[in-house]
């Protein structure tokens, strides 16, 4: 299993030049995630996109309406940022964030999220591969084709978490 801190992420992306930052880490911070806060407690969810992405601002929206605290963090290395959270590159898409020690790659709704905080699996996060028309952020008119969330670990085959 790939173990991803926030730590770990913000050093490497510092060293090649990545100009991205993370609220302060405390040194005690665990490496996999911790237990999910309490339902009146709003998770801080760190989102690196590139600087003129407009749908990735859209998705930030998106999870600040389910109760999220987004920080955007623009960086004109974000492939540097995916390498360095684990995102495979088969599932890339716009943005990366970090939640609670995990990695969130793409369009992933919030609700979706929200389980995988509650349920805290032994994974590195979640992905939506692309940007399907559908997702939250992008929301096109008349697209409503299916699309699928994955949870992953590193290299390993993904998993369907959910479909929409």
């Amino acid at each position: 299993m790939l173990r991803f801190s926030v730590r770990s992420l913000v050093a490497g992306a510092l060293l090649v030049g990545a100009p991205v930052a993370v609220a302060a880490a405390s040194a005690s911070e665990p490496a996999m995630p911790r237990a999910a806060a309490s339902a009146s407690e709003a998770s801080v969810i760190t989102v690196y996109k590139a600087p003129t992405c407009g749908c990735c601002g859209a998705w930030g929206e998106h999870l600040r309406a389910h109760g999220f605290t987004v920080i955007e963090k623009d960086t004109e290395a974000l492939y540097k940022v995916k390498a360095l959270a684990g995102v495979p590159d088969d599932l890339v898409s716009c943005h990366t964030a970090t939640v609670d020690g995990y990695v969130i790659e793409g369009h992933v709704p919030a609700t979706d999220i929200q389980r995988l905080l509650a349920e805290a699996p032994a994974a590195t996060g979640l992905a939506v591969p692309g940007m399907p028309p559908a997702a939250p952020g992008m929301d096109v008119p008349g697209h409503d084709s299916p699309y699928a969330v994955l949870l992953f670990d590193g290299p390993d085959q993904p998993t369907v978490y959910a479909t929409h």
